[in-house]
């Protein structure tokens, strides 16, 4: 991590990651980079669907292989490099063939490594292969849902789901938030923990760094007037006055709040709740 002398009280609380130490690429492939406009909370009418979003710098999308559907063909890692839009580093992988693809990064990835997808690829990091030729306590990222479904699981950096048992056509995986859940073995996962694991340490400083972002000011609804939020109003500070804590839509939010629905589709395959609050 790094640390700036504290010649301003921001420069002081700023801590940030060292990226000369960790990143080889200088510009982005041209051919696998294009412009897009970022949806700053809105949905296709213009309303705000998420709060808190807006501004920001300007962002060029790279375009990053999810679905890994060349298979059985070896890649090389050329470099690795930032990518705006996610936590993670990225590598500009080239296959055997000659084409070109931006993947996300194993911890422990550099130029000049290899890896393969394959079913019955050796579970070594980087390697992308089949959940059930994975062995028990082995740590995977990019993990399939469905079989070539592309990554949902374990893509943020640092984050990693631990293989803990094989069972009937199904994987059992513990996931980041500590649920238990089944996943058909047939799915593939990438061996490893995703890179740029000190990311969680970063101190921005300063409210104008999370503009930068696009990130916008949060209002505490306790701060607001009843008109405007279920825990706003009263003379002086009050206390929420209700058992659980509501949004500004009057729905559970935070403090550990359940806002699962009770019939959803895929509780067949959860093992164990994820614990929330106290109990993590």
């Amino acid at each position: 991590m790094k640390t700036y002398k504290p010649y301003t009280k921001s420069r002081r609380n700023t801590v940030t990651i060292n990226y000369r130490d960790l990143l080889s690429g200088d510009k982005p492939e041209k051919s696998l980079v294009g412009g897009f406009t970022r949806a700053m909370g809105r949905n296709n009418r213009g309303r705000i669907t998420t709060r808190h979003k807006g501004g920001g710098n300007k962002r060029l999308y790279r375009d990053v292989d999810f679905v890994y559907d060349k298979k059985d063909i070896e890649a090389k890692i050329v470099s690795v490099e930032y990518d705006p839009n996610r936590s993670g580093f990225i590598g500009l992988a080239v296959y055997k063939d000659g084409e070109k693809r931006y993947v996300l990064v194993p911890k422990s990835m550099k130029p000049g490594d290899a890896f393969i997808v394959s079913e019955s690829a050796p579970a070594t990091v980087g390697n992308r292969l089949a959940l059930k030729n994975i062995p028990v306590g082995t740590f995977v990222y990019n993990v399939e849902m469905k079989l070539s479904g592309g990554a949902k699981l374990a893509r943020s950096a640092g984050n990693f789901v631990e293989v803990i048992a094989q069972d009937l056509g199904y994987t059992l995986l513990k996931l980041p938030s500590t649920e238990v859940r089944k996943v058909k073995d047939t799915c593939f996962a990438s061996v490893g923990l995703v890179s740029n694991d000190e990311h969680h340490l970063v101190k921005f400083g300063k409210a104008g760094r999370s503009r930068w972002r696009g990130i916008r000011p949060t209002v505490r609804g306790t701060a607001m007037n009843p008109v405007d939020h279920p825990h706003g109003g009263g003379e002086g500070r009050q206390g929420r006055g209700r058992r659980r804590a509501i949004s500004i839509y009057g729905k559970p939010t935070g403090k550990g709040q359940k806002s699962r629905k009770p019939k959803k589709y895929s509780n067949k395959h959860i093992v164990t709740r994820r614990k929330v609050g106290k109990q993590r």
